[in-house]
């Protein structure tokens, strides 16, 4: 059994090993165990031990930066963190729920219904939902004139009851889910969007009876929003709030007392 530069083994209790030769990175030893058997190790130059260091150093700091890629705090998770109130998709909303993966952003909310506004008032359409509704005075595009009901009667209640009727059979789904003397508020399944599911995918409808003015006000609008990567504006639901409601006014027979709201083009 020899060393690598072909010295003669010795006894491994007295033995010195020799300094490497300077091109040499590695020395290889080669001893006899207590059994007489040949083993063989080898020592490390002050080069090779320093390059050795540094690729440890080196896979520390990618396993270190893996980690903080892979972890729930990274950039994609600290998104759905955002306070839903001070995100853009969800801006001018109340009650919301968002959801979002690097293609979408799915933003729900239930808190925009009559029932929370303490001036009992419908409340607006915002740029960041589908819908139409008569208080939205300050976004033409989402704003439509209210009804009179003087084309069909002067009574209050009888007009009351033919909306009632008009609503419960103006489409499949549609389901009145509060009503009082004046106001009445249904649901309908969201038609655009496809693909919305439970309360998610559910149209708000509501209607206000205005006595003493001879009209009807009016919310139609989808719980839910759909962003697509990198629009800002929500994915189309078609005009079908606002189809649903021309529907109802064609069976009632009533008028609108302002210029008729056309809905998106960009459908």
């Amino acid at each position: 059994c020899l060393l690598y530069n072909q010295v003669p083994v010795v006894d491994a209790s007295s033995f010195v090993a020799p300094s490497p030769p300077p091109t040499m990175t590695q020395t290889t030893i080669s001893l006899r165990n207590q059994h007489g058997l040949c083993v063989q190790s080898k020592q490390n130059s002050e080069e090779e031990q320093i390059a050795i260091e540094r690729r440890s150093v080196l896979t520390s700091f990618l396993s270190a930066a893996t980690v903080v890629m892979t972890s729930p705090s990274s950039s994609a998770a600290a998104v759905q963190d955002i306070p839903t109130q001070s995100a853009a998709t969800s801006a001018g909303r109340r009650g919301c729920n968002t959801n979002t993966n690097p293609s979408t952003t799915t933003v729900t909310c239930l808190g925009d219904l009559r029932k929370n506004n303490p001036d009992g008032r419908l409340t607006k359409i915002s740029a960041t939902e589908n819908g139409v509704s008569t208080s939205a005075v300050r976004n033409p595009s989402r704003f439509s004139p209210p009804w009179t009901f003087l084309t069909e009667t002067s009574d209050a209640r009888v007009a009351w009851k033919s909306l009632i009727n008009a609503v419960n059979t103006v489409e499949p789904g549609m389901q009145i889910v509060e009503l009082t003397d004046t106001y009445l508020h249904a649901t309908a399944p969201t038609v655009s969007p496809p693909g919305l599911l439970g309360e998610a995918g559910l149209d708000d409808l509501e209607f206000i009876l205005r006595v003493e003015d001879n009209v009807v006000l009016y919310r139609s609008a989808s719980r839910t929003s759909v962003f697509v990567y990198p629009l800002t504006q929500p994915v189309s639901d078609r005009n079908s709030n606002l189809k649903r409601l021309q529907k109802i006014r064609s069976i009632l027979g009533w008028e609108e007392l302002g210029m008729r709201q056309e809905g998106s083009k960009m459908i």
